[in-house]
This record gives structure tokens, C-alpha cells and sequence, in this order.
């Protein structure tokens, strides 16, 4: 008994010393700086390959393209960090495998006065996720509360921004996207200000290489049979924010924005029986950029419903013995730490007609689709303007250059897969008659999912439903300026930001 007790009493004291001395790791690690000049960036990843640590920081107060100078020779991680970023007084903080980098925070004096304000109801998350070797940010990386079904997803440029209620405090948020590893963070550590999230490319284990041949016909085969146990069968609520676009000259002509309410029907029900209300929505037009073309997008949304192809199966993922297709097994991946197999699947040489080309993703274990990246066959491409194009001028030649899309499904804590992220772009070269040269034209539609309910889940009144055929960005609105509120989006990327702002601008000034 006295042994036992002197053990646990010493497994205990050895525990308490460890966290203790924690704090003090960036004092007790050695590194060496070995590049006399070189990016912040380039350096902090040395001392990442060194110590085995990531650097998460806010990109405000560091700046990680700045070229410095540092002194070769051997540090202790604090030190090396201080002259790295130039900052004495950065607040170092270990979580876990991960660095938090971020100034001090300022303790207010303590003077009599009126009782402290009461904590905000929503507290906010914002940073931009790139790969750690690279640099390159991760576009539509799945970003979600653990236990939860609260997320979005980031940017074409690796942004995102998380709007929370303070019940939600205390949990861990979840950056995953495919062939990385995952990081999971405190939520009260992030939010302070924007930081910079590097994701480590993920090595697939030799213990999930399949020695033996994968059939991908088979394999599909398989996930279509597991589709009743992999997706809800029942309707649920989605709260998604949709966007959708259009690009004349490269520039931004016609914008819309919009949180939605998805009467999302189950997984034995056709895509036509899901439902559509509008909660919020705004508009920039920028008529000028036009040069006289005008063009419209219709039935944005329905695409984005109907793009939910494990309800709407297309061909390509349904193959019969007379395929149009070609399958092959292209490796694996990992999304969250587990194995993913990829299918890629292309039209057969002897098919003429346009039709589309592109990777499933499709999980090891569950055999659940967890994304899908395809388009229409760019060589033939010409060939299916039609599809897409419902009226035009008799002056303009309109010609497909691509349409490509992303789908992705994230899985909830019961293991049920719901539609996580749908996105289009579609690109035409439009040439007027009597002109030689033409220009760019894309149309751009994204949803994602912020929120899923399962509970008490009915039909929409049919006086509250979106038209799923009419031209959603001439639906009636009226200028909010507090319009998200705290709604979850998807960042617009750099060059949307600044239209934003401009059109933000322009209407305060007129209002």
C-alpha cells in the first residue's frame, strides 16, 4: 500500500512539475540561427524544424514577408523569437504542438468607478490558414466548433471569420481541409485579433496504403449502398450564407449576399422538394463597368441545392455498364485523420459530347463522399454554351471557356454527413459583332453551411419560399447597415473587399 502510494504521490508531483515548467520552454529550448538574412517567415519555420513547435500569430503585429538580418549563432527560443519579430514583449503561449504569438494584454488601473460593462453575446474569431511549408493560403478549408454544428469555410485566400455565442466560449474550433493535419484551438485564445494558422501537409500512414488493387467502380458501387447510413434520411434547417457574382473585365459588376434558411430534405428525396427562405440580403451594382452588356444570373440557389449530389446522382457517380466514363484509383489522402480515397473519373476518348471530368474524395472507413472538384471537359467546353447560356443579344458571340465546381460534405458528432460547401465558377469569352477582340465574363455562386437543426424541422409556408428558377439578385431589399449581425459568412476575398467598401461608402454617403 505504502508503495503504491509513494508511486502515485511521485506520478503526481511529476506531473505538477511538467505543467509548471512549460511556461518556462522558450527559456530552456536551444536553437541556432543558421540565415544571417531572410523572410520572418522563413526563419520562424526554422525555428518550427528545431523545436517543434508552429507559430500561430496575428499578421498585424507580425509581418511575415519583412527581410531581416539576424545574428547567426545559438539562442533560446525566446530570444530568437524576440529578434526574429522585433518585439520584446510578445506574449509567448504553448497549446500543445502549437506557439501562440501576441502582445501583452493591457490590464485596465485599478480605480473605483462604474461596475464593468457586461460581455458581449457574441465574441468573434478571424485569421487566414496557409500551408506550413509553402506559405500558399488553403482556400476552403473547413473551419467549425468541435461538438457543434457551427462553421464556415475560408476564402479563396485563406481568410475566414467566425461569429460565436458566448455559450460557445469555452470550446475548441477545428481547422481541417484535405491532406492536412487538423488543428484544434481554444476559442478564448483566438480571440483577440486575427492570426495566421499554418496547416502541416499530412503523410498518409503506410499502415492505410492498400496493397491490393481498388476497383473505383466498386468502390462507388459501395458508397452509393452506404448512402442511407452516411446521410441524414430525415429534413433538417440549414443556415447558409449564399453569394453569387459577376465579373465583366475582370472587375465586379453585379454582387449579392444573402443568409438563407434551407429546408433541406432527406437524403431519399429529390433535390426539387428542398426549400429556400430569405433572412438577409444586400447588393452592389456597379453599372458603369459594363460597357452596355448586361448580364443576368438565374437560379444561383437551385444550382447550389441541386449541386448536393449525393441526392441528385449525376452520371458520372452512378456509372452503369455503358458508361461514358472512366475510372481511376489515384492514392490516398487524409482529411481530420482519416484515410480518404481518391477516384478521379474522365470522359471516354470516343465520347464527343461535352461532359465533365474531375476527383471524389470519398472516406476509407465510412465510404461517405466527404468532396468532390469537377468541371466540364475544357476541349470541348464550346460545345456546351448552350447549357448555360438562356438569352442573348444578337450582337454578342458567347463562347464557354470553363465551369467548374467544389462540393463538400463535413460529418456532424453523430457521424452524419451533411452538404458543407458548394461553389461554381463559369467563365465566357463575349465578343461583340464587328469586333475583333473579346472579353472575360464569369459567373461565381457559393453556399456554405453555418449552422445545422434537426429538431422540429417542417416545410416552409409557400408565401416564404425563394422562386428557385427567378432572378434571385432582383428579389426586393432595403439597405441594413448592422446587416450580418452575427450571422456567419464567407470573407469575400481581397479584391471583393475593396468593391464592398467602395459600395458601403457610397450608400452611407447617400443615405
Amino acid at each position: 500500500m505504502r508503495r503504491t502510494t509513494k508511486l502515485s504521490l511521485f506520478l503526481l508531483l511529476l506531473a505538477v512539475h511538467l505543467q509548471a515548467d512549460e511556461k518556462d520552454l522558450p527559456d530552456r529550448i536551444t536553437v541556432t540561427v543558421t540565415a544571417g538574412k531572410a523572410t520572418v517567415y522563413e526563419l520562424l519555420k526554422d525555428l518550427s524544424a528545431q523545436s517543434g513547435y508552429l507559430f500561430v500569430y496575428d499578421s498585424r503585429i507580425i509581418d511575415s514577408n519583412k527581410k531581416i538580418r539576424v545574428p547567426k549563432g545559438e539562442y533560446t527560443l525566446r530570444q530568437a523569437i524576440c529578434l526574429i519579430t522585433g518585439n520584446r514583449c510578445l506574449r509567448i503561449d504553448l497549446l500543445g504542438e502549437h506557439i501562440l504569438l501576441r502582445l501583452p494584454e493591457d490590464k485596465p488601473p485599478d480605480i473605483p468607478g462604474p461596475p464593468p460593462r457586461k460581455k458581449e453575446l457574441f465574441f468573434t474569431v478571424t485569421g487566414v490558414l496557409a500551408d506550413h511549408e509553402t506559405g500558399k493560403p488553403l482556400p476552403f478549408a473547413s473551419v467549425g466548433v468541435l461538438n457543434t454544428t457551427v462553421g464556415t469555410v475560408s476564402n479563396r485566400d485563406g481568410a475566414f471569420r467566425l461569429t460565436l455565442p458566448d455559450s460557445l466560449r469555452q470550446h475548441k474550433v477545428r481547422f481541417s481541409h484535405i491532406g492536412y493535419e487538423s488543428l484544434e484551438l481554444e476559442l478564448t485564445l483566438l480571440e483577440d485579433g486575427p492570426v495566421d494558422f499554418r496547416l502541416k501537409p499530412q503523410a498518409v500512414p503506410l499502415a492505410e496504403v492498400e496493397v491490393n488493387y481498388i476497383h473505383p467502380v466498386q468502390l462507388l458501387s459501395e458508397m452509393l449502398s452506404r448512402r442511407a447510413a452516411n446521410y441524414s434520411p430525415v429534413p433538417v434547417y440549414l443556415t447558409s450564407f449564399y453569394r453569387e457574382g459577376i465579373e465583366h473585365r475582370r472587375r465586379n459588376i453585379d454582387l449579392t449576399e444573402s443568409v438563407l434558411q434551407v429546408y433541406k430534405t432527406g437524403y431519399g428525396m429529390n433535390a426539387a422538394n428542398d426549400q429556400a427562405k430569405l433572412i438577409r440580403k444586400r447588393r452592389f451594382v456597379n453599372r458603369e463597368q459594363t460597357d452596355t452588356i448586361f448580364p443576368r444570373m438565374r437560379s444561383g440557389i437551385n444550382s447550389c441545392l441541386v449541386l448536393d449530389i449525393m441526392k441528385e446522382l449525376p452520371e458520372f457517380i452512378d456509372p452503369d455498364s455503358e458508361s461514358s466514363y472512366a475510372y481511376s484509383h489515384r492514392g490516398i489522402d487524409a482529411i481530420d485523420g482519416r484515410a480518404v480515397n481518391i477516384i478521379r473519373f474522365r470522359q471516354r476518348k470516343q465520347v464527343k459530347e461535352p461532359l465533365y471530368g474531375g476527383e471524389l474524395y470519398i472516406e476509407k472507413e465510412s465510404k461517405a463522399l466527404v468532396e468532390i472538384r469537377f468541371e466540364i471537359n475544357p476541349l470541348l467546353a464550346g460545345k456546351a454554351t448552350n447549357m448555360f447560356v438562356d438569352k442573348k443579344s444578337a450582337g454578342l458571340k458567347i463562347d464557354l471557356q470553363h465551369a467548374r465546381y467544389t462540393v463538400s460534405y463535413k460529418p456532424s458528432a453523430e457521424g452524419i454527413y451533411y452538404i458543407n460547401h458548394v461553389r461554381g465558377d463559369i467563365e465566357f469569352r463575349v465578343r461583340r459583332r464587328k469586333r475583333l477582340f473579346s472579353s472575360p465574363l464569369t459567373f461565381r455562386f457559393e453556399m456554405v453551411t453555418c449552422k445545422v437543426e434537426t429538431g422540429d424541422v417542417q416545410p416552409f409556408p409557400h408565401n416564404e419560399r425563394l422562386s428557385p428558377t427567378r432572378i434571385f439578385a432582383e428579389t426586393g431589399h432595403s439597405y441594413d447597415k448592422d446587416f450580418w449581425k452575427n450571422f456567419n459568412i464567407i470573407l469575400p476575398e481581397e479584391e471583393l473587399q475593396e468593391e464592398i467598401i467602395h459600395h458601403l461608402s457610397e450608400i452611407i454617403v447617400n443615405n
